[in-house]
């Protein structure tokens, strides 16, 4: 079924995280994301720019991104008609760069096409390969080791599968020792954010010894030749993320053997249609994916549940439950975990949430509404 959007209002919100969280670039205290909603026949869907407050993950922030999408992706959909909502990745697709921003648009779009249809967003994408989503979680550079370590007991006691913790010079060989000494048996994975160089293969060959899941975009943001040579020294598997922005850059990556797992992020590669590409890239490859985070508000996270539902999706991903972020979450129900550390995935049209509207209203610090 067609459709055309004649409306798309973007808003800025501001939420406060309930616990600062911390990686080689920097500690972020407080999140500032833009939400997007088109609408069509007087149903809304909604999507989310991903990007952090400043342009350090990768070239976007957030205010780029409002930008972007007002100025660009957006007007590029409006009063549009579409078949089907994996059109919108060829028509925002001569913006260069700017995933997160063309993302937030794409995701909203297959959000309401998915409404439209009264389809849960999931089967709109053609996921639906497993009901419930086993979760890990992300874990900040704290303040102390011992703070770490009563962190992780937490995570753990929750149910959750898998531990990744964040690394960087300085806070990496010893801490993971401890970590290991504490918890030998966890599944546990490190994530370096772009925080050494091949210089460091040395240093980095010394993580073997910790028997890790994988060790998480450790070189440039852009590298994959290095990473491929880095991986040849190293037993620990590489995971790709930052350098990864494409179903081509993934074809390229396993060609070179730069590492043994992929991960995907909805923002990074623009949306639904490329993470789709890239998933199918990687499980002819026989390479595992799972989905990573970016300090998603419930709108984000529903999106990242629908895509987790995708066969080669078999890693516990960066999904995790509303509260570990929020005192409160824009969609009602917020999203939990089981304790056995697992998402059930609804069948509910859309992204299976509602939005707290009141709530939305009150931590919207900018508005803008396009006809």
């Amino acid at each position: 079924m067609g459709f055309t959007i004649d409306r798309i209002v973007l808003r800025q919100i501001s939420l406060p995280l309930v616990h600062f969280f911390e990686t080689s670039f920097g500690r972020t205290t407080e999140r500032h994301m833009v939400i997007v909603e088109v609408s069509s026949q007087g149903v809304s869907g909604w999507g989310e720019v991903t990007a952090g407050e400043n342009p350090f993950y990768n070239e976007e922030w957030t205010d780029s991104a409002w930008l972007i999408v007002r100025n660009y992706a957006a007007p590029r959909v409006l009063n549009r008609a579409l078949d089907n909502a994996g059109e919108v990745n060829g028509l925002t697709g001569h913006i260069r760069g700017h995933n997160m921003a063309r993302g937030g648009v794409e995701a909203a779009v297959w959000d309401l096409q998915a409404r439209l249809n009264g389809n849960p967003l999931y089967k709109e994408i053609g996921g639906g390969a497993r009901k419930e989503i086993p979760c890990g979680v992300s874990i900040g550079i704290q303040n102390s080791v011992p703070e770490l370590l009563r962190k992780i007991q937490s995570e753990l006691e929750s149910g959750y599968q898998r531990i990744k913790m964040k690394i960087k010079p300085g806070w990496d060989i010893d801490v993971i020792r401890e970590v290991r000494r504490e918890f030998p048996s966890i599944k546990l994975m490190a994530d370096a954010n772009s925080a050494y160089t091949l210089a460091d293969t040395d240093h980095l060959k010394r993580l073997d010894e910790f028997y890790l899941m994988m060790i998480e975009q450790p070189l440039a943001h852009d590298e994959i030749i290095d990473h491929a040579a880095l991986q040849a020294k190293l037993d620990t598997p590489i995971c790709l993320d930052e350098c990864l922005r494409s179903a081509h850059q993934a074809e390229q990556a396993i060609r070179l053997r730069a590492g043994g797992i992929i991960n995907i992020k909805l923002g990074r590669v623009g949306g639904f249609s490329e993470a789709r590409r890239m998933h199918d890239v990687a499980h002819k490859a026989g390479i595992p994916v799972w989905c990573g985070g970016m300090l998603e508000s419930g709108i984000g996270r529903a999106h990242n549940i629908a895509l987790s539902t995708l066969e080669n999706f078999v890693l516990p991903g960066d999904v995790s439950a509303s509260k570990r972020y929020w005192s409160r979450d824009i969609i009602q129900p917020e999203v939990e975990v089981t304790p056995r550390g697992t998402i059930l995935v609804g069948d509910q049209p859309g992204f299976g949430y509602q939005i707290d509207h009141d709530f939305l209203r009150s931590v919207t610090v900018r508005q803008e509404e396009l006809h």
